[in-house]
């Protein structure tokens, strides 16, 4: 991991100056830009474990979407080649979390239910309901609490 920084001293409205300093963190593919704040704290972990959600929501997804279409639209029984790739990379990617199991299968539904309602608008061409967004920020609440609320141990 390469970690590159730059700070600068800007003027805040108040007259006080505001330190922000900029750490550019490469790790293949992905790249984060993250602004540190004047008392050091980067969001990293939270930032890898929302992300990792998204990519392992997507990848069963991915997994169940491409059967269903063999199945239901009589579409080339290859899809299920790709299926079963994708749902082993789903749960090898929900494997890279270092909490509980328990606790990350229950945080992930959040993420799942947010990325299924994405899927059905992006892919199934389905306009979400009103009731769909609250519904998804609920669960999305749901799993920030879950999996960065306090901990005793």
């Amino acid at each position: 991991m390469n970690i590159t920084s730059r700070c600068s001293t800007r003027p805040m409205a108040a007259g006080r100056p505001l330190h922000c300093g900029f750490a550019f963190i490469t790790r293949a593919p992905l790249s984060f830009a993250l602004c540190v704040t004047a008392k050091g704290s980067v969001l990293l972990p939270e930032l890898k474990t929302v992300g990792l959600f998204l990519v392992t929501a997507l990848a069963e997804i991915v997994g169940c979407y491409l059967p269903y279409l063999w199945l239901r639209e009589g579409k080339t029984i290859w899809l299920l080649v790709p299926g079963a790739l994708s749902l082993a990379a789903f749960a090898w990617l929900l494997s890279l979390h270092l909490t509980a199991a328990g606790r990350v299968y229950a945080a992930y539904g959040g993420v799942y239910i947010f990325m299924a309602i994405l899927w059905l608008w992006a892919v199934d061409g389905v306009k979400p309901t009103a009731w769909d967004l609250v519904g998804s920020v609920v669960a999305l609440v749901g799993m920030a609490i879950i999996m960065f609320g306090p901990r005793t141990t």
